[in-house]
Formats: C-alpha cells, structure tokens, sequence
C-alpha cells in the first residue's frame, strides 16, 4: 500500500460513525483506511484538534466508494455519514 496513492472521502468525528461505512466498503471490495480512528478512540473530545477521523480511498476506488456513501445518504436521507 502506496500512502501516495490514497485521497480522503470523508471526515468524521467519532468511532462509531465509521462503522456503516466500513461494512459498506468492505461489500464492495473498495480499499480504504481510516487515518486517525484509533488516536480519536483513545481521546474522543479531542477529535477536531487531530482533524476527525479521515477516510481515505485509494484514487481507482474514489468514484465507487463516493457514489456508495452517496447512495446510501439517499436511501437513508435521516441517517448522515459524513
């Protein structure tokens, strides 16, 4: 894995937040990581000062994984990702 090779999608501020999304990248086979998810786990109220946790998405997966955070914000327009 090429960190050079990877943009961020989406921010988020909490853990929790993270999960529908994983299980829906994970689906569809989409490479990701989640920068910062474990630091803002061990010190939750200090998530802005590291900047959220960032998802990141390697760039030939970028449009697939955003057109699925984007379907699912469709679908479920009371549940907010990001």
């Amino acid at each position: 894995m090429v960190m050079k090779d990877y943009v961020v999608l989406a921010v988020f501020t909490y853990p929790h937040e993270c999960l529908v999304v994983k299980s829906l990248l994970n689906k569809e086979h989409i490479r990701y990581f989640f920068r910062n998810e474990t630091l803002v786990g061990l010190l939750p109220f200090s998530s802005y000062a590291f900047g959220g946790i960032q998802l990141n998405v390697h760039q030939e997966d970028y449009e697939e994984a955003k057109h699925i955070l984007d379907s699912f914000e469709d679908k479920f327009p009371h549940l907010k990702i990001v």
